[in-house]
């Protein structure tokens, strides 16, 4: 067998391996950029009654997160309330599972969750301490 006849199995491979080296790119993956959400912040004022609530609607147009605060209740300054995330209904705002907190008054976000577009409500309500009228401010961050 001569030189030249054991190369020729070879040679196919050779020019695989050209091939293939000839049409590998860089592999580093592009960078990826999130889409800047714009957010709505509404503010809401209100009174709750003794033994009620009170419940304000807002409109979610894209999917995102809500971050709801209640930033001001009294009498007295210190007093704790229900507060909920829900869908208004005829009977008023249900809340949605895993949605609702007992707090006073902040400036931190005490609820927050992820929605899709659509109609949603921000309910306040007496946990059965309050003595009287509760008046309150509630904002409400949200895509």
């Amino acid at each position: 067998m001569n030189q030249a006849t054991r190369l020729l199995p070879t040679v196919p491979v050779i020019v695989l391996l050209l091939a293939v080296s000839a049409c590998s790119k860089d592999t580093t993956p592009a960078p990826t950029t999130t889409p800047s959400v714009t957010l709505t912040t509404d503010t809401f004022t209100g009174t709750v009654p003794l033994r009620g609530s009170d419940a304000k609607n807002f409109s979610v147009a894209t999917t995102g997160t809500v971050n709801v605060r209640l930033t001001s209740a009294s009498p007295p300054s210190t007093i704790v309330m229900g507060l909920a995330v829900g869908i208004p209904k005829d009977t008023g705002c249900v809340p949605l599972a895993g949605a609702t907190t007992n707090t006073a008054a902040g400036t931190i976000v005490q609820l927050a969750g992820t929605v899709t577009p659509g109609t949603f409500c921000v309910q306040v309500y007496d946990l059965g301490t309050q003595t009287a009228p509760v008046n309150y401010t509630v904002t409400v961050a949200h895509p």
